[in-house]
């Protein structure tokens, strides 16, 4: 069977480490700028999670509406460290490390 590169939707990676991330998750597919597939893979940032969701859609007779159907797999992430350059952990520079203590207060 032959696997056919999915398109790729990044959604909301506009900050310098959103976009940074967005760049990592997209040199792990396949760049084909022809959109005839019938697959879409989706990465939503939201709240410093990163979604993830598999679609298929398909068109209707006359091609006027397009029909969504999620395929599976979906998770969600969560980025604890970004380090820059060499993962030596001793005197490596980190340019993103989570802090439970600098979130956002929801209540």
């Amino acid at each position: 069977m032959l696997m056919v590169a999915p398109e790729l939707i990044l959604n909301n990676f506009d900050t310098m480490l959103g976009s940074r991330i967005g760049r990592m998750i997209a040199s792990l597919f396949p760049q084909d700028p022809e959109l005839e597939k019938r697959r879409v893979i989706t990465w939503h940032n939201q709240r410093d999670f990163i979604f993830f969701r598999h679609h298929r859609y398909e068109f209707n007779k006359d091609g006027s509406r397009a029909y969504l159907s999620e395929v599976g797999p979906r998770f969600t992430l969560k980025l604890h460290k970004l380090q820059l350059g060499t993962l030596d952990s001793k005197f490596g520079e980190f340019e993103y490390i989570y802090k439970p203590k600098d979130g956002v207060d929801r209540k």
